[in-house]
């Protein structure tokens, strides 16, 4: 895909529902983002409206990637930390639809998130992906340094523990 057309999300129906169907086939196909296989489609609806409805406080933003007309991949910005920390931010929830993986998807909404979030003066960026199955290589040709793993971190969709890494990258100098 060489032109990837992303952008932030609001919450309708429509996108509710596409966000919805992306989490449920991506825990299907053992994607670690936090719920377990099978995921009732109600539940995955209701995580949505919530963080839409916290990206429309601008506690976070909420990215879609497309092709054509239809939602293939997803990435959250999350901007709502403490007080001693508003230059920092963290990416959370990215999701790819299997049949669009390798097209450069993610690395597009990672760019986009990464231009945002210094657009907010967030300079300092983290995020944990699963050890299993995981998207480190991405992060790391991403510029993302490793600082560590926690082993046995989180259930995997269909059974099982996994650890969980953790990655940060500073986008700007300290101010």
């Amino acid at each position: 895909m060489t032109d990837v057309d992303v952008r932030p999300l609001t919450a309708t129906p429509e996108t509710v529902a596409a966000l919805a169907g992306l989490l449920v086939e991506t825990v299907a196909a053992g994607g670690s983002v936090s719920f377990m296989h099978p995921l009732d489609p109600a539940e995955a609806a209701a995580f949505w409206t919530r963080s839409l409805a916290a990206a429309a406080r601008d506690e976070r933003i909420v990215f879609g990637a497309f092709d054509g007309d239809d939602l293939v991949a997803t990435l959250t910005l999350l901007l709502d930390c403490p007080p001693n920390q508003p230059h920092r931010a963290e990416l959370a929830k990215m999701m790819t639809r299997p049949s669009h993986r390798g097209r450069g998807l993610a690395s597009a909404l990672i760019t986009a998130a990464e231009r945002d979030a210094v657009a907010r003066g967030r300079w300092l960026i983290v995020l944990d992906t699963a050890t299993d199955e995981g998207a480190a290589g991405l992060y790391e040709r991403h510029g993302y340094t490793l600082a560590g793993e926690i082993p046995d971190y989180a259930l995997k969709p269909h059974g099982g523990l996994t650890g969980t890494l953790l990655y940060w990258k500073r986008l700007a100098s300290a101010p």
